[in-house]
């Protein structure tokens, strides 16, 4: 098992979680758009403002995101243990990989297993419900998810592979594998996940996606 239970016994890490990711997240979004609509690389942003996260927790030296694309489970390695980082909003889908075709989804499907602990961010913006909601209920306002490798075995020998994942359709080109509704609800709502809980407040913020590439091109 990682190290990353640290970040949720930390009651400063928890406090800047609370306060800092809304407004991030927010800006990731404001970054990846484009004429109104949020654009695919929020997600690989979103990602890497988590990544920032665990270097700003645990220092550059104990994160190591140089990660081989043979690993597809494995987004960085927190003190060499591997950790997959994934983002979701509201209850939507949680991709397990990313494929290009339906034999590459069907092999990854036929050989899954549970490789690494998850770092998952639950969006819901505006969401009103009571924080004492359980997690993965509908009710539940989301936050900041640590899923042990063990609570990710013993799901997926509950639910069995093909209840675990989400099979793609016959006859379609699919984007990638993720796990199924039931699975997530279940893994977030296990006694032994981790939860910060957040609440997903958008503020009124100016934000130039620019500004920074102008000022480097007018520096000397």
């Amino acid at each position: 098992m990682s190290r990353l239970g640290e970040l949720f016994d930390d009651p400063l890490m928890v406090y800047k979680v609370k306060r800092k990711l809304p407004l991030l997240f927010q800006m990731a979004e404001l970054e990846s758009a484009r004429a109104g609509k949020m654009g695919m690389e929020v997600g690989s942003l979103r990602e890497r403002i988590l990544v920032a996260l665990l270097i700003h927790k645990f220092g550059k030296d104990a994160v190591d995101t140089d990660i081989p694309i043979t690993e597809t489970q494995v987004d960085v390695r927190l003190f060499g243990a591997p950790v997959s980082v994934k983002t979701i909003t509201g209850s939507g889908g949680i991709k397990a990989v990313w494929t290009v075709d339906a034999a590459s989804a069907a092999y990854f499907i036929k050989n899954y297993e549970p490789e690494c602990d998850v770092l998952l961010a639950q969006i819901r913006w505006g969401c009103t419900h009571a924080q004492e909601a359980i997690p993965g209920s509908p009710h539940h306002p989301g936050g900041l998810f640590l899923i042990p490798l063990d609570v990710q075995q013993k799901v997926f020998s509950e639910m069995g592979r093909e209840g675990y994942l989400k099979m793609p359709k016959p006859g379609t080109n699919p984007r990638g594998v993720e796990f199924s509704r039931d699975a997530i609800a279940k893994l977030l709502r296990d006694p032994g996940t981790r939860c910060i809980t957040v609440a997903w407040k958008k503020t009124s913020i100016q934000y130039d996606p620019y500004h920074r590439w102008v000022d480097l091109w007018a520096s000397d």
